[in-house]
């Protein structure tokens, strides 16, 4: 099995079509995209013991909650741990490891809903599903990248956009499963558990033996790289070891975090802030959302509910399409879009509901989850440009530590802002304000990272000796100050 597994055993053969490998990715990123849709058992969950009800015993949404928190901060952590060990020993057997965390997880959690134990759930799906989600989303990405030299924010967009849509069919496919499961003794969670993680893992597996590498030299067929080594693409390599004592490695970790905090603030409010905001003008009748009757805040959670649809749907394509465009105006071109109108975006967010512009407010947050999407598919390539393909894969896991900071970050500053502002007398409908601006603040701090990086310096790259070197270290200490 170690040999199936091996990074040797997975170099392509001459004439392997690169395109063969984007499905295996989307098959990875696809599972493990169900993270951002686990939302959906927890209200089942919330009333296992009452089923009909929460009942005694039950758990709190509150207390289930804690496993997507789990989920980000393990797959910064786990991604930052083992990437170098995923550039050594290749993507086939860190997605085969994926797999059996990711599917693992579903698997213990499954048996803590059996025994209605809280701490098997985020041992479960947050630890241990958190270790999977790491390695399962830095693997694609560094194998892509290696593939599309030509076209790196497009090879990263095309994995990453599974990521982002993976809840779009894990969702519904739980919520089928556990109408089918359900009994009138049991809300059918545990064995929905068991039912995706089986589905997971051999899609999972299906993916990670569908991985190829090129060879040493390889290129695609009469393609030149750019003649840019002076600006912000190099041909050189920079080792794991020495990209993060880069400023340019921290100047990008503040780039994304502050990038992700804003828009995960967003996602984690989008449905009931819409409905507070606007409250009975999203229906056509006067009053604020206290003022309604219980038949008129069911029609604004099912609007509330389809914003946030609507928000996911620009997310994927934020992805797919920024990172596509990143090929042809750049990576710090395409940051600088992001943060420039993302800061108008959201300065300009308390004006479209104070004058009650639904159709202005949706659109500026459908543009700006174009960017959040956008900024996770275009970090790779950015990576890529300033530090080299050989330890991508490494890099990127450790700059991931950016995503598990703003996921405490972005959603804490929302949260508490709204209900500071609330405490203080502030309207529902206007608590929103402050935040927007504060988070409009966060991207001036991006924008200005981002206009800080330069190129790498010389003193951090590689030399021909450490390139033969077997085990992939620089053979000298690079002098720092």
């Amino acid at each position: 099995m170690a040999g199936l597994l091996s990074r040797e055993r997975i170099i392509a053969q001459p004439g392997f079509n690169r395109w063969l490998v984007p499905p295996a990715a989307l098959a990875i990123h696809l599972s493990i995209g169900m993270a951002y849709g686990f939302s959906v058992f927890w209200l089942p969950l919330s009333r296992s013991i009452g089923i009909t009800k929460p009942a005694p015993g039950d758990w709190k949404i509150s207390t289930l909650g804690w496993m997507f928190t789990l989920f980000f901060v393990f797959l910064g952590s786990s991604a930052a741990l083992f990437g170098a060990w995923l550039e050594r020993v290749g993507p086939r057997k860190a997605g085969v490891v994926a797999a059996f965390c990711w599917s693992g997880g579903f698997m213990i959690s499954a048996l803590g809903v059996y025994l209605h134990q809280i701490l098997l759930l985020w041992l479960g799906a947050g630890v241990i599903g958190g270790c999977g989600l790491g390695l399962g989303y830095i693997s694609p990405v560094s194998t892509l990248i290696k593939w599309f030299p030509d076209r790196r924010g497009m090879a990263t967009g095309m994995a990453i956009m599974g990521f982002g849509g993976g809840a779009m069919i894990g969702a519904p496919l739980a919520d089928i499963l556990m109408k089918h499961f359900a009994t009138p003794t049991d809300v059918g969670v545990a064995k929905t558990f068991i039912a995706m993680g089986l589905i997971y893992f051999v899609a999972m597996m299906c993916g990670a033996f569908g991985y190829r590498l090129p060879p040493p030299g390889w290129r695609p067929l009469g393609w030149t790289p750019p003649a840019l080594q002076g600006a912000m693409i190099t041909s050189r390599n920079v080792h794991v070891s020495q990209a993060w004592r880069t400023r340019q490695f921290w100047l990008l970790w503040m780039v994304l975090c502050m990038n992700v905090s804003a828009g995960i603030g967003v996602i984690g409010i989008a449905s009931p802030m819409i409905q507070e905001i606007f409250g009975g003008r999203l229906i056509g009748v006067p009053g604020s959302l206290n003022e309604l009757t219980q038949a008129q805040k069911a029609q604004l959670a099912t609007i509330g509910a389809g914003f946030a649809a609507l928000l996911s749907l620009f997310n994927i394509g934020g992805r797919i399409g920024w990172a596509s465009l990143s090929d042809y105006i750049g990576r710090k071109r395409t940051y600088f879009i992001f943060f420039a109108l993302g800061i108008l975006l959201y300065s300009s967010a308390p004006f479209a509901g104070r004058t009650g512009h639904v159709a202005l407010f949706v659109l500026i947050f459908c543009l700006i989850l174009t960017m959040y999407g956008g900024g996770f598919a275009t970090i790779p390539a950015y990576l890529a440009d300033l530090f080299g393909t050989q330890y991508v894969g490494a890099i990127h896991g450790r700059l991931l530590t950016a995503w598990s900071t703003a996921g405490i970050l972005g959603p804490v500053l929302v949260n508490y802002i709204r209900e500071y502002q609330i405490g203080r007398g502030v309207p529902n409908a206007q608590a929103y304000n402050v935040t927007m601006y504060v988070l409009a603040g966060l991207l001036v701090i991006g924008f200005l990272c981002n206009l800080a990086v330069r190129p790498v310096e010389e003193r951090y790259y590689m030399t021909s000796d450490d390139l033969a070197d077997p085990r992939g270290a620089p053979r000298r200490t690079v002098q720092h100050g």
